[in-house]
C-alpha cells in the first residue's frame, strides 16, 4: 500500500473512532433540546442526533430545569471547589516539586521513591482513611472538607520536579548572586519557566475536581453545598424524572470541561509530552 493509501486508513480509523466518542455527546446535547416523547420515538432513526425542528423548544427543558431545581447554586458551587484546587494545587505541587528538584535534604531520595510508590495506590484504597482524618479535624460538611484533600497529588508533585529538575542550576546561582533568596527565585524564576506544566496541572485538577462525586458525597449532607456532580444524582433520583432534563443537566456540567480543555490542550500536550522547562 502506497504511503498516500496509509494516511487515509489512517483518516478514516481516526474518524470512526472520533464518531465512537462524538455520538454519546451529540445526543445527549440533542436529546437536551426536544420534548421528552420525541427523545423516545426518534430512537431508531437519525432524528436521534438531531434536535427539535421547532427552534422555540430548543430551550424549555433549560427553563424548566431551572425553575425545579436550584441549578445556579450548584454550579456556583462546583466553579467555586474547582477554581480554588486548581489554585491550591499549581502554588502547592510547584513548591513541593521545586523542593525535590533544587533542595538537598536528609531523606531526600527516600520521601521521593515513597512518593512514586503512592503513584499506584487507588485513591478508594485510602478514601476512608481521608473520611477519618476530616471527621477528626471537625470539618465534616463543610466546604474545606471538600477541598483539603484534593490540593496535594503525587502525580502533580512528580510532574513539577521533572520540570524543574531540567532548570539548569547556574540560573539559580546567578540569580543568588543578584540577592535574591529561594522564595523569590520560586515566584520570580522557576514559575513563570514551567507554564506548560502549570496548564497541565490546572487542567488535570480542574478537571478532577469538576468531575468528582464519591468525596463530595461522603463528606457533605447539606445540599446547598453540593456541588453539580452530586446534584445531578438527586435530579436523576427527584420524581417525576425527565431524561431531556437529566440530558440537559449533564450539558450543562460537560460545557466548562470542553472549554477548558479546548484553551489548555496546547500546554497539555507540552507538559505530557516533553520534558522542558519551556526555555526555548
Amino acid at each position: 500500500m502506497s504511503r498516500q493509501g496509509k494516511k487515509i486508513v489512517e483518516y478514516i480509523f481516526l474518524i470512526l473512532l472520533a464518531c465512537l466518542f462524538i455520538f454519546p455527546l451529540l445526543w445527549m446535547i440533542v436529546s437536551s433540546m426536544k420534548p421528552e416523547s420525541h427523545i423516545y420515538l426518534d430512537m431508531n432513526s437519525i432524528k436521534a442526533f438531531l434536535p427539535s425542528m421547532d427552534p422555540s423548544q430548543w430551550f424549555i427543558t433549560y427553563k424548566e430545569l431551572f425553575s425545579r431545581f436550584d441549578i445556579l447554586q450548584y454550579v456556583f458551587n462546583s466553579v467555586t471547589y474547582a477554581v480554588v484546587i486548581t489554585g491550591g494545587s499549581i502554588v502547592v505541587n510547584a513548591m513541593a516539586g521545586y523542593a525535590f528538584a533544587k533542595f538537598e535534604f536528609s531523606g531526600k531520595k527516600f520521601l521521593f521513591a515513597l512518593l512514586l510508590v503512592l503513584l499506584i495506590v487507588p485513591l478508594e484504597t485510602i478514601i476512608i482513611t481521608q473520611f477519618t482524618v476530616a471527621h477528626t479535624l471537625g470539618i465534616l460538611n463543610t466546604r474545606l472538607a471538600v477541598v483539603l484533600p484534593m490540593i496535594a497529588n503525587m502525580f502533580f508533585i512528580y510532574l513539577f520536579r521533572n520540570f524543574f529538575k531540567a532548570v539548569p542550576d547556574e540560573v539559580i546561582e546567578s540569580v543568588k548572586l543578584d540577592g535574591a533568596n529561594y522564595w523569590t527565585i520560586f515566584w520570580r524564576i522557576m514559575l513563570p519557566m514551567s507554564k506548560p506544566a502549570i496548564a497541565t496541572v490546572g487542567t488535570l485538577s480542574f478537571i478532577a475536581s469538576w468531575n468528582d462525586y464519591l468525596w463530595p458525597l461522603m463528606v457533605l449532607t447539606d445540599t446547598s453545598m453540593f456541588p453539580l456532580q452530586v446534584a445531578i444524582t438527586n435530579i436523576n433520583t427527584t420524581q417525576p424524572v425527565y431524561t431531556n432534563q437529566v440530558m440537559a443537566i449533564l450539558t450543562i456540567s460537560t460545557i466548562p470541561l470542553i472549554i477548558v480543555y479546548i484553551v489548555a490542550q496546547k500546554y497539555i500536550l507540552q507538559g505530557l509530552g516533553g520534558s522542558g522547562t519551556g526555555i526555548k
